[in-house]
C-alpha cells in the first residue's frame, strides 16, 4: 500500500480507539459498565446491534460468496424481521421489568441456579470460540495482503478492541460502533461505485446487471425445499429465524446492546431498525461481489486469489504446471471476454435469439474458467500441503488492491478492522459481563461492593480478550468464514433458545425437566452434525441451519416428555 494509504489506515483506526477512550472516560460503576448507563438512544441501538453482527468476515466473506455462488445468501437474512418482532414483544418486556445485566439471570428466576449456570457456559463457550474467529478471520486475509505475520496482525486487532473496551465497558462499545458503522457502510458504498465506474467505456451500469443476471449471479430466492440446501426460501424463514431469536434474544453480546436503552421502547425501536436495515445492507455487499464479478468478466483475474499462496507455488517443482494452467486460464478468459461482448451487444439490440446464444456460450466458458481454477486448487493442495485452498474470502480485497485508487485503499482495510473491532469488542464485553453476573457474583463471590464488581469485570474482559487472541493464533481455516460463523452459532444457540422458550411459554415445566432436555439435545445437535461430516446422518442429513429448529423443537418435546415422566 502507499503511504497514505497507511496514513487513512492507522489514523482511523487510532482514531476510534481514542474516541472510546475519551468518551467513556468517567464509567465508575457497573450499571455505566455493563448497561452503558441505561441512556442510550433508539438509534445508536440500532446501530450498535448492527456493528455487533457486521463483523470483518461480514465484509470479506458475503462478496466473494455472490463472486462464487450468486446473491442466493440473502436468503439467509430473510428471517431477521420476524425474530425482531418476536423478540420485541415476548423477550425485551421481561428483561426490561426484571432490570437484568445478563439475560441469564432471568432463568434462576424462572428454574434455578443450575439452569442459568449451564445456559451461561454454554454462551460462554460458542461466544468465546466467536470472538477468536472475528479476530482470526480478518487477520488471516490481512496478514496475507499486507505481508503481515498471522500471530502479529491477531495481536494488533485484539490489543486495540482490548484497550477501549476493558476502559469503558459498553457505553465504549456503543460509541465507538456507530463511527465504526459509519467507516464500514461508507467505505462499502465507494467500493461499489468504484466497482461500476472500473468497468471498460461503453459498458454502463444497465449492462454489467444483464451481464450478471443472464450468468446467475442475481438469483436472490430460490423456493425449491431440500434440508440439504443451506440457503433456500424456507431455511431463511425457518432455519434462520430460530437462529436469529437466539442469537438476538439471548446472546448477551447482543442483548447487552439493547438492554443500555433508556426505555423498553428506545430498545424495541432499536431492534426494529436493526430488522429494517440489515437485511438491505447485505443485499448492497453482496451486490457489490457481484458486480466484482462482472468486473472480472472484462479484466483478466487470476486464477487464484491468494497471491501469497501462489507465490509458495512457484518455488516448487509444480511451478512450470501451474503457469501451464495460468496460460490456458488467460486463453479462456479471451474467448470469454468475446461471449460477454456479444451479449452485451445482443442485449442491446434486443434480439432475443441472439441473447441466448450468446448466454449459452458465456456460460460454458465460465465453467471451463471455474474447471480450471478447481484443478489450480488441486495443484496449490499438492505443491504446498496444509495451504488453504479455498480462496473465496480473498476475492474482495484482492480487487481492492489491484484496482482502486490511492487512499481508497487504506479507507477499505480500515473497514475490515473496523468491523473485527466493532464485533469484538461486542463478545468481550458481553463475556466480560457474563463471567462476572452470572459466575463469579452469584458463585464465588458475593458480598462485594459496586467498585469490586466494575474492577473485576474489567478483569475479565481483559482475560477474555488475551484467551482470544489465543484461540485466533490457533485457528485453521474453514471452508468459508462467514459459514463457519454461522455454524458455530447453529451448533449452540439452539439449546439455549430451547431453554427461553420453555421458560416463557410452558409455564408447567420446571428446572429439572428442562435442564435434562437441553444437556440431551445439545449432545445430539453435536452428534447430528458430526454425523452430517461424515456422510452418515440418514434422515437427519441437513444444512447446518435447520439445526436451529430441530435443537430447539428437541429441548422444547424432551422437556414434556421428562416432565410426563417424572410425573407419574
Amino acid at each position: 500500500m502507499s503511504t497514505i494509504d497507511w496514513i487513512v489506515l492507522f489514523g482511523t483506526l487510532i482514531s476510534i480507539v481514542a474516541y472510546g477512550v475519551w468518551k467513556t472516560r468517567g464509567t465508575k460503576d457497573m450499571d455505566g459498565y455493563l448497561r452503558g448507563g441505561s441512556d442510550v438512544k433508539w438509534w445508536a441501538i440500532g446501530l450498535s446491534i448492527m456493528a455487533t453482527q457486521a463483523s470483518a468476515i461480514t465484509f470479506l466473506s458475503t462478496p466473494g460468496q455472490a463472486y462464487n455462488d450468486g446473491m442466493g445468501f440473502i436468503q439467509f437474512y430473510f428471517g431477521l424481521p420476524i425474530a425482531m418482532i418476536l423478540i420485541a414483544v415476548f423477550f425485551l418486556p421481561i428483561y426490561y421489568k426484571l432490570k437484568v445485566y445478563t439475560a441469564y439471570e432471568y432463568l434462576e428466576t424462572r428454574f434455578d441456579m443450575k439452569t442459568r449456570m449451564l445456559a451461561a457456559f454454554i454462551f460462554l463457550i460458542q461466544r468465546g470460540l466467536g470472538a477468536g474467529i472475528t479476530i482470526y478471520a480478518p487477520s488471516i486475509i490481512l496478514s496475507s495482503l499486507l505481508d503481515w505475520d498471522l500471530r502479529a496482525t491477531n495481536i494488533v486487532i485484539g490489543v486495540l478492541v482490548i484497550i477501549y473496551t476493558v476502559s469503558g465497558g459498553t457505553k465504549a462499545v456503543t460509541q465507538t460502533q456507530k463511527i465504526q458503522m459509519g467507516v464500514m457502510m461508507g467505505g462499502m458504498v465507494l467500493a461499489g461505485i468504484f466497482v461500476i465506474t472500473s468497468l471498460p467505456g461503453g459498458v454502463g451500469f444497465g449492462d454489467a446487471l444483464q451481464v450478471a443476471g443472464k450468468m446467475d449471479k442475481l438469483n436472490v430466492v430460490d423456493f425449491e425445499f431440500d434440508l440439504k440446501n443451506r440457503y433456500s426460501f424456507w431455511s431463511g424463514i425457518t432455519g434462520a429465524v430460530f437462529l436469529f431469536m437466539s442469537y438476538f434474544g439471548t446472546d448477551q453480546s447482543q442483548v447487552q446492546r439493547y438492554l443500555s436503552g433508556k426505555s423498553l421502547s428506545e430498545g424495541r425501536l432499536g431492534l426494529m431498525m436493526n430488522g429494517l436495515l440489515k437485511v438491505p445492507m447485505q443485499f448492497i455487499i453482496l451486490f457489490i461481489g457481484a458486480m466484482v464479478f462482472v468486473f472480472y468478466q472484462y479484466n483478466q483475474p487470476p486464477v487464484f486469489f491468494n497471491d501469497t499462496v501462489k507465490q509458495q507455488v512457484y518455488e516448487t517443482e509444480y511451478a512450470d504446471d501451474f503457469r501451464a494452467l495460468e496460460s490456458e486460464y488467460e486463453l479462456v478468459f479471451e474467448n470469454k471476454l468475446e461471449a460477454v461482448n456479444e451479449l452485451t451487444a445482443a442485449v442491446d439490440s434486443e434480439n432475443e435469439i441472439a441473447i441466448a446464444s450468446a448466454r449459452k456460450e458465456l456460460n460454458q466458458m465460465q465453467a471451463q474458467s471455474d474447471e480450471i481454477r478447481d484443478q489450480a486448487k488441486d495443484m496449490i493442495a499438492l505443491a504446498v500441503p496444509g495451504a488453504e485452498i479455498n480462496d473465496k474470502d480473498y476475492v474482495f480485497m484482492s480487487f481492492v488492491t489491484n484496482v482502486l485508487p490511492i487512499g481508497i485503499v487504506g479507507l477499505l482495510f480500515a473497514v475490515i478492522f473496523s468491523a473485527a473491532m466493532s464485533s469484538t469488542s461486542s463478545e468481550l464485553n458481553a463475556l466480560g459481563g457474563t463471567t462476572t453476573i452470572d459466575f463469579y457474583k452469584r458463585r464465588i463471590k458475593q458480598d462485594g461492593d459496586d467498585l469490586h464488581y466494575l474492577k473485576s469485570s474489567k478483569m475479565f474482559t481483559l482475560a477474555w480478550g488475551i484467551l482470544a487472541i489465543i484461540i485466533a493464533s490457533t485457528l485453521s481455516l474453514f471452508e468459508n468464514l462467514i459459514q463457519a460463523v454461522n455454524l458455530i452459532g447453529s451448533l449452540f444457540y439452539p439449546t439455549v433458545l430451547g431453554i427461553f422458550v420453555v421458560a416463557f411459554f410452558f409455564k408447567s415445566i420446571k428446572s429439572n425437566a428442562v435442564f435434562i432436555a437441553a444437556v440431551i439435545s445439545q449432545l445430539l445437535i453435536i452428534l447430528i452434525h458430526y454425523l452430517n461430516t461424515q456422510g452418515t446422518a440418514g434422515v437427519f442429513t441437513m444444512g447446518f441451519l435447520w439445526y436451529n429448529a430441530l435443537g430447539c423443537i428437541m429441548v422444547v418435546i424432551f422437556s414434556f416428555v421428562i416432565k410426563i415422566i417424572r410425573d407419574k
